[in-house]
């Protein structure tokens, strides 16, 4: 059986790394990447992928992604995830282009596009991250995390602007829009463009 894996929340300024590991059972129709469904289309699918795979889903805050760098908290996200869904599954494969060193890791790009596994895994770790930032939306009502979902948008880029970074931003991912230095990156977590 194989087991897909895929994030969501690589990219984003705020909040969580999700990452979700799913092996289909019964059939679920409908599958695709989560980037292209729509969201009342991915909510609908959510408990239906629930209801037919075994899955595990990984949550990895704004402090560990600063502390530990992104590609370290991928990598444990995937090894939690196998060592969860190793009796269910025999095979793993992840979206993208890299296994991160972990040798039963295979990957394949856009792998969230034709592999019902993956696509699955894509939407459990979207719908999840999204509804997270959505809840504790009401809790940082100066950064309205329930319309950006934490992504670098030129209003959330404002918002910081003004108010400064909240304990659930990834202070290490530098913003050229205000003005830091963005060579300056702690323990190899990404550049942003913003």
């Amino acid at each position: 059986m194989l087991c897909g894996i895929d994030e969501a929340g690589r990219g984003p300024i705020a909040g969580p790394l999700v990452v979700a590991g799913v092996v289909i059972k019964n059939e679920i129709k409908g599958l695709n990447d989560s980037k292209v469904l729509s969201e009342k289309k991915r909510e609908a699918l959510f408990p239906e992928i629930i209801e037919n795979s075994s899955y595990h889903i990984v949550f990895t805050d704004a402090k560990t992604i600063d502390e530990k760098g992104l590609s370290t908290c991928l990598k444990d996200s995937i090894n939690e995830i196998m060592s969860k869904l190793k009796k269910e599954a025999d095979e793993f494969l992840m979206d993208g282009n890299t296994s991160f060193g972990i040798q039963t890791l295979n990957h394949k790009i856009k792998a969230d596009a034709t592999v019902q596994e993956v696509s699955a895994a894509s939407i459990l770790a979207k719908v999840s991250r999204d509804k997270y930032m959505c809840e504790i939306a009401a809790n940082y009502p100066l950064y309205n995390f329930h319309k950006h979902k934490g992504y670098g948008t030129k209003a959330h880029v404002e918002l910081i602007k003004e108010h400064g970074r909240c304990d659930e931003h990834r202070h290490t991912f530098r913003l050229k829009a205000l003005g830091e230095d963005i060579e300056v990156i702690k323990k190899g977590t990404q550049k942003s463009l913003f």
